[in-house]
């Protein structure tokens, strides 16, 4: 007996198919006796496998088998007899920790199989096209290979596994370690090419009933991904000339310097900050594989490092350092923070090598890990944050390594053939725009890295495009594609770019984002669409650090569209904030119930994009326009800035989140003709007066931008109070449980925290409708932002931010009594 299953794929998914790029054969991935790796080499096709982790994209994997000397196959029906010139497997392929992931290059392929064809189903009167059931198959790892057929014929085509490989990893079908399968047949993928083309493409497969696998069997004849199933990526057609180009200005500018806080909470996130970086590693060994790779000595005695988080992403650790230390230095004159940040730049300057490469790992590594990707735009994040916080040296180290990776050897398979490429994009894109950039720093994406299939489906808002990206891992690093693919726009003006990275950005907002705004779409979980899982660990540090720099770039091209500013000010208060632990690190999830995650202080990636947020904190208060100014973000400050010739300075009065009146008032030797636009965040619960100098001005409505048009004079002050109240939204996720519905509680931006249990039930008496339960929310005395529920005894709500070590939840279950 068999099993069958067919399955038929949207055709819009795979716009775009045929266009298959040629790639190589790599000899380091074979055995090392001669013997097997010529016997590989008969039948490679020169193609190596792109990772197949998505879903719609996984590869065939059997039930799990204890035995390697068994019989298990996989036959397509091709529908009538039809002439075979080959037959193509595709290995499974993940090329990250075999430790954590379900398989990696070669993972499940037969030790000893054959491949048939017959008209028979039974495979009566088989004809061999090839047969390995007498001696060992080489390991394939990540290289596709091809067997010729020589003119067979027949209607069906069979492989037949006679003896297994043994499983390398750890976690295979959700099977933990002590009871992980010790064997499996395991295919990405089997082609049956006739006249140059798959005929097995959606045609029904079937395996033995015993280990076949009814979930997987669609994947062994699913159409190719829009491009192709190799690695290597050369497109020179995408390239716009640097002369075409028509730069899309930004209508505002971030403040890089000149905003000084006053208090409040952003100067204690701030002063934890710099206390984290200082206290977590010396120059030494920031620099261990910076020396190691440029053959300098290290000091002995340096403490052992991670394997992972420093040694595998050799360099990220200064990276992480530089972002959070050149951003805070930009606004705190830290004289031992900017010594380190100095110490650490120079160190790199004495590695350089002569061609202008950088980075801490020898450049023929750059496939190792996540070390092309990664690692090469963290620390190009960190140089350049050095560079803007004033050391000149890091600008030009960046020039001469990019000078060497835009035209290096590498740059053709650096998108398919390393962890998660399409993180490195980024940095390539910053570099154009920074004021060391070059065009080519663009163009070199353009041509390796750009993927048009992906910017239509973007562009089409199609949901498949996030969470089943074809090529990699879902996850919240997927915004940094959209980051650079935002500068593309910038640079270039092509508004291609800004359609797909503008529908990128609905849909994370619509689908993977938790209340209160956290980046709910996780690498080794399955996120669908609209899920928000509360109980799993969702919310990723650095997924809401990309999504305030996604929006951030959004709000410099359309300032007046104050739903841009909204995301980033929720995302600080409920995400970065949140996730600071004091002074000792920084936690890698936004938890939604239950308890926060203790803080790290070991460079994982939400450290480094968390410290990296946290120094730029001044930077999202103001923006700066050519005729005045944006007040973005309401926090004790001073601003300086000049308008037309003449400088000035406005001071921001206030103690907001925990009052909600603001006053600005200007220091100017002459007067000042400027727009000053104030924003009233959408969260607003009514109309929003403002006065100028104690006299109505104008009244804005909820998210917009109220503007005031005048000239301004030495000590004319503005003053408003922001319309803060609870507001009340349905959870919509996927952990529902019928008759006990969910709702997040925010105040104005803040979304806050019922403290005790995480299955906290609250109760709403003498009202119809879950909403009724604001009216019954009063404030405690004597603690601002924390609050008490009638008819709930012992409840407190306080700031998901404030949540130390107290039991919570921030989707309590609302009942009318």
């Amino acid at each position: 007996m068999s099993i069958t299953r067919r399955r038929f794929l949207g055709t819009a998914m795979y716009a775009g198919t045929g266009v298959v790029a040629a790639s190589f054969l790599d000899p380091s991935v074979l055995f090392a006796a001669p013997e097997q790796a010529d016997g590989l080499r008969r039948y490679a096709t020169g193609e190596q496998m792109a990772a197949t982790p998505a879903t719609f994209y996984r590869a065939y994997r059997s039930k799990p088998i204890t035995n390697p000397h068994i019989t298990t196959w996989l036959q397509i029906d091709l529908g009538k007899n039809q002439s075979i010139d080959a037959v193509k497997l595709y290995p499974a392929c993940e090329r990250m920790y075999p430790a954590l992931d379900e398989y990696y290059g070669g993972e499940g392929f037969p030790l000893r199989f054959k491949i048939e064809a017959s008209d028979d189903a039974a495979m009566a009167d088989a004809k061999t096209i090839a047969d390995f059931s007498g001696a060992d198959f080489p390991d394939p790892k990540e290289n596709i290979t091809q067997f010729s057929a020589a003119g067979v014929s027949g209607r069906y085509v069979r492989l037949t596994a006679t003896e297994m490989r043994p499983v390398k990893t750890a976690k295979l079908l959700g099977a933990s370690l002590e009871n992980s399968p010790k064997y499996t047949l395991t295919v990405a993928k089997i082609a049956v090419i006739s006249g140059g083309q798959d005929i097995a493409v959606e045609c029904p497969t079937t395996a033995d009933e015993t280990y076949g696998n009814l979930a997987d069997l669609g994947q062994i004849t699913r159409p190719l991904r829009p491009q192709g199933e190799g690695i290597v990526t050369d497109h020179p057609e995408n390239l716009i000339p640097a002369s075409e180009w028509k730069p899309a200005i930004y209508k505002v500018q971030v403040p890089r310097r000149g905003v000084t806080l006053q208090g409040g909470i952003f100067q204690t996130a701030m002063e934890n900050n710099i206390a984290y970086l200082m206290n977590s590693y010396s120059v030494d060994e920031l620099l261990r594989q910076f020396r190691e790779r440029a053959g300098k000595p290290n000091p002995p005695g340096l403490p052992k490092p991670d394997k992972f988080w420093e040694e595998d992403l050799a360099g990220s650790n200064a990276g992480r350092f530089l972002m959070g230390a050149g951003n805070t230095v930009r606004w705190i004159d830290d004289p031992e923070l900017h010594a380190r940040m100095d110490a650490v730049v120079d160190g790199i300057e004495q590695c350089r090598q002569s061609n202008g490469y950088i980075m801490a790992y020898p450049e023929d590594t750059i496939f190792y890990s996540e070390r092309g990707a990664y690692t090469r735009a963290w620390l190009t994040h960190g140089l350049l944050e050095a560079g803007y916080g004033g050391n000149p040296k890091a600008f030009g180290l960046l020039r001469g390594n990019y000078d060497w990776f835009d035209q290096c050897e590498y740059l053709p398979k650096l998108l398919r053939g390393a962890v998660q490429g399409g993180q490195g994009m980024i940095a390539n894109t910053r570099m154009c725009i920074s004021p060391v950039g070059k065009p080519l720093d663009a163009q070199a994406i353009q041509q390796y890295f750009q993927e048009n299939f992906w910017l239509e489906q973007l562009s089409r808002r199609q949901e498949e495009a996030v969470w089943q990206y074809p090529y990699d891992r879902p996850h919240c690093y997927l915004l940094t594609n959209l980051e650079a693919y935002a500068d593309l726009y910038t640079a270039t003006g092509d508004p291609r770019y800004r359609e797909a990275v503008l529908g990128g950005w609905n849909l994370y907002r619509d689908n993977w984002q938790q209340i209160g705004g956290s980046i709910s779409i996780i690498e080794f979980e399955k996120d669908p669409p609209g899920s928000n899982y509360v109980h799993q660990k969702l919310g990723e540090n650095c997924g809401s650090s990309f999504w305030i720099l996604l929006s951030q770039r959004f709000h410099q091209h359309d300032p007046d569209d104050e739903k841009y500013v909204a995301e980033i000010e929720k995302s600080i208060y409920n995400v970065i904030l949140a996730n600071q632990g004091g002074t000792t690190g920084i936690r890698y999830h936004t938890m939604m119930a239950g308890k926060k995650e203790e803080p790290t202080h070991n460079n994982t990636c939400c450290e480094g994009q968390g410290t990296r947020m946290l120094g730029s904190l001044p930077e999202h208060i103001y923006s700066i326009a050519p005729d005045g100014v944006y007040v973005n973000l309401f926090e004790p400050s001073t601003l300086e800035w000049s308008q037309a010739g003449a400088t000035a300075q406005w001071k921001m009065t206030t103690q907001f989140p925990f009052q909600p009146e603001v006053r600005l008032q200007v220091s100017a030797a002459q007067p000042v003709r400027a727009k000053i636009r104030i924003r009233v965040p959408a969260w607003a619960a009514k109309e929003m007066p403002i006065y100028v100098n104690g006299s109505p001005a104008a009244a804005g409505n909820p998210g917009t931008y109220a503007v005031l048009d005048r000239t301004w004079s030495d000590k004319d002050a503005i003053t408003f109070t922001l319309p803060i109240a609870f507001r009340l939204t349905r959870y919509a996720g996927a952990d529902q449980t019928q008759g006990a519905p969910r709702y997040g509680l925010e105040y104005g931006p803040i979304l806050m925290a019922v403290i005790g249990s995480p299955d906290t039930v609250l109760q709403v008496k003498g009202g119809k409708y879950a909403e009724d339960l604001l009216s019954q929310i009063t404030v405690k005395v004597g603690q601002p932002l924390h609050f008490q529920i009638e008819h709930n005894p012992g409840v407190e709500l306080m700031p998901y931010w404030t949540v130390d070590q107290e039991s919570f939840t921030c989707l309590p279950v609302v009942q009318v009594a």
